[in-house]
């Protein structure tokens, strides 16, 4: 199958660049553009399967342009971000508007060649191409930073005390998909959470302070070990694993190096199998979000088989099915819920 795509940089190396890598493949018809006004125009007449969109442009800049795409011709769009904080955060908007991915920007403060993004590119356009979008009708021409969410008075019990954990896997479509989920977590939320997003390094810490200004439990990223605590959500640093330990009869959590047997980091699969090594598997509930790929399915199904309880995100509302669909495939689903009903679902259980 073709695939349509339209590159839009303000840069002519860089279109030259992405144009080669797509044509070499043989399946891409490509068009090309050169700031945000041309992206619109070329999005309603070439109407392109995929667009890989540039960020900071002259004339319209790339989240103006998005939010136009948005509203005039919905499209799956994979934004070309810069591994800086200010290009996370420009990132994090891109995807709140409804762009379905991103891929490193070679240059810029940490060198990339266009070599060294190649796979991650054509992987995520060809997972684009078949990803269902999530629209979202805000329009904006700058990062907004989300309001502060006011906490309600909440007593740390202690990790001794917490009754459970939470465990999360997500990949492509992740963001979006858990500001939808953890923002709607009340602060007296029993179980700490423990999240796996397939994240650069230089992206999650940007990433656990958007949500913790969004979210009434604290958002923290896992950069060192940490006591695992109730009322804490812990997004691990990216470029990373991170597993759960005990010490001291308490349960930790830590990053460590990336396992060279495993394909996607935050490895899913390893935080899944820390799990059943250091938790009572009926305590652990363990949520299975949209993603490409296998990473976690198989932990998570030995958690459900040893009594925990799983969660996989329904395909109706997965950016791209496919973790959750492996979840399913292996038997390993306590229940298949779209991602607007998974934080009653959660609140439901851990009362219980």
């Amino acid at each position: 199958m073709t695939i349509k795509i339209l590159v839009v940089d303000d840069s002519a190396l860089m279109r030259r660049q992405l144009t080669q890598i797509f044509q070499e493949e043989g399946d891409f018809e490509i068009r090309m553009a050169r700031n945000g006004q041309e992206a619109l125009e070329e999005n309603l007449r070439f109407q392109p399967d995929v667009v890989t969109l540039d960020i900071n442009m002259p004339e319209m800049d790339g989240l103006t342009a998005l939010a136009h795409m948005m509203d005039a011709r919905p499209v799956a769009v994979v934004m070309v971000s810069s591994l800086t904080e200010q290009g996370a955060l420009a990132t994090f908007e891109a995807l709140a508007l409804g762009a379905v991915d991103y891929v490193a920007k070679p240059g810029g403060t940490i060198s990339l060649s266009i070599e060294d993004i190649k796979t991650d590119l054509l992987a995520k356009v060809r997972s684009a191409a078949r990803a269902r979008l999530k629209i979202s009708r805000k329009k904006t021409s700058a990062p907004v930073a989300a309001p502060r969410v006011e906490r309600k008075p909440f007593v740390r019990r202690g990790v001794c005390a917490a009754r459970g954990l939470v465990i999360i896997g997500v990949s492509t479509g992740g963001p979006s998909t858990l500001e939808g989920i953890l923002p709607n977590l009340p602060a007296d939320f029993a179980f700490p959470i423990i999240i796996a997003q397939h994240m650069p390094s230089t992206f999650t810490g940007a990433f656990a302070q958007r949500m913790n200004n969004q979210c009434a439990l604290e958002v923290l990223e896992v950069n060192r070990p940490m006591d695992v605590i109730p009322g804490n959500i812990y997004i691990s640093r990216g470029g990373a694993d991170v597993v759960v330990t005990e010490r001291v009869g308490k349960l930790v959590v830590l990053i460590k190096p990336e396992s060279a047997t495993h394909l996607w980091h935050p490895s899913v699969e390893l935080l899944g199998r820390s799990v059943l090594e250091h938790c009572e598997p009926r305590d652990v509930i363990a949520v299975m979000l949209t993603g490409m790929g296998h990473d976690g399915a198989d932990a998570f199904a030995e958690i459900k088989k040893q009594g925990g309880r799983t969660i996989a995100e329904a395909e109706e509302t997965s950016v791209v099915f496919g973790m959750p669909k492996e979840l399913i495939d292996r038997g390993g689903a306590t229940l298949v819920l779209p991602s607007g009903k998974i934080a009653t679902q959660l609140q439901s259980w851990t009362r219980q």
